[in-house]
């Protein structure tokens, strides 16, 4: 297997010798992702497919949802999907207890102090992936801990959140590089665990979702 970053290596070896024909030549690859160093069997069955007959391009590429199913396992048990948002991490991330108790009257009683706020998210089940005519679907399932970051460095959680996530990507070529462009179609918040007491969950999902939008959404088009 071939290292693809510091999460997943991919086999991309072959399934069987070259079919070879007077126009053309067919290759059939492996295409599994794996996590770094551990080739075990992956939850999922592989699905045989075809690719169209066309002879108009001299190269076609085929990528089944097995491929993308596997990636998502790897990167799942890699701990790909665990992220921090601080300020310390991403230099546009400046969010308090001060605002959050603005909307929220129970952390404000509940921190009177301003501190600033860090985020942890994390995938609690594999993402599913689903192939559709134009793009491919991700189902995220999740959750996010909030965090009052104090004076020396220890932290205070204040909340934990489900986060239920479903986007779609959509693969072009451009400049000769693939090129992956990521649309937020739907993203649910319920409150699983408070230290403040209970809240309206509505209060919090409009700054939630702008800041996972612009830290989080972000870096995965780079990518």
């Amino acid at each position: 297997p071939m290292p693809i970053d510091d999460f997943a290596e991919v086999d991309y070896s072959l399934n069987s010798l070259p079919a070879v024909f007077q126009e053309f030549i067919d290759l059939d690859l492996k295409g599994i992702i794996y996590p770094p160093g551990n080739y075990t069997g992956s939850p999922y069955v592989a699905a045989p497919f075809t690719i169209p007959d066309q002879s108009d391009s001299m190269l076609y590429l085929a990528f089944s949802e097995y491929f993308f199913q596997t990636s998502s396992f790897a990167y799942y048990t890699a701990g790909a999907f665990n992220i921090t948002i601080a300020e310390e991490t991403c230099s546009y991330f400046n969010i308090s207890t001060e605002i959050f108790g603005s909307i929220i009257p129970e952390v404000a009683k509940y921190s009177v102090t301003p501190y600033p706020v860090m985020l942890k998210l994390m995938a609690t089940e594999i993402p599913m992936v689903s192939l559709e005519q134009d793009s491919f679907t991700v189902e995220i399932q999740g959750s996010m801990e909030v965090f009052a970051v104090l004076p020396d460095s220890t932290t205070q959680l204040l909340f934990t959140m489900n986060i239920a996530a479903n986007t779609s990507i959509a693969l072009n070529i451009f400049d000769q590089k693939l090129v992956g462009s990521l649309c937020l179609n739907r993203l649910q918040f319920s409150l699983a665990r408070s230290n403040v007491g209970f809240f309206e969950i509505s209060l919090l999902e409009n700054i939630l979702s702008y800041i996972l939008q612009t830290e989080v959404i972000p870096s995965a088009n780079g990518k």
